[in-house]
């Protein structure tokens, strides 16, 4: 009803209908119709925090794994349901800090230990870890989220701007195999 209406144009009486229950029960529940688009984010902040999938070596290659993150990222902008609710987050102010959280801790730490091994030079990996996806937004998601039906540019294009992040952020020694060129 969010994507359909939009977010001020739905009420919890409408909610609740929709859901079948009584208006008791979905106060029960979310005491207000906020609450519940704040579920609705934890949700879709979830399916980003999967883009960095569990079983990755962090010692790994910077590239490939950076790679396996900007494909699932990639992904998931072409879902209409995960764009068509970004849309209502941007015009709820404030809780898209709550979707930039979600996936930062992760990327952001992955950073910040590929720096100590000294294979990355990532000073402020907060920053970084925004570089990066804002390198992967601005051709994929922002398309999507205007309104376009197709990316601007293909999908592996757009994963090959990760060279651009690693041109700036990896050490001159670490051109591959962090663990033999780091030596």
């Amino acid at each position: 009803m969010f994507l359909e209406r939009g977010f001020g144009l739905v009420s919890m009486h409408d909610l609740a209908k929709t859901a079948g229950v009584a208006r008791r029960t979905l106060y029960n529940q979310f005491a207000t119709k906020e609450d519940i688009f704040r579920e609705m984010l934890r949700g879709v902040s979830g399916q980003l925090k999967d883009a960095f999938p569990p079983g990755i070596e962090p010692d790994g290659d910077g590239e490939d794994v950076l790679r396996v993150v900007a494909r699932r990222i990639l992904e998931l902008h072409k879902q209409p349901e995960y764009c068509g609710f970004l849309r209502m987050v941007v015009a709820f102010l404030g809780l898209q800090r709550s979707l930039l959280r979600s996936w930062s801790p992760k990327l952001r730490g992955y950073l910040a230990h590929m720096t100590s091994l000294g294979i990355l030079d990532c000073r402020n990996p907060l920053l970084a870890a925004h570089q990066f996806m804002g390198m992967l937004n601005e051709p994929s998601l922002w398309p999507w989220m205007i309104g376009r039906e197709g990316l601007p540019l293909a999908a592996e294009d757009v994963v090959e701007t990760l060279r651009t992040f690693l041109q700036r952020y990896r050490l001159p020694q670490s051109k591959g195999n962090s663990k033999d060129d780091a030596r």
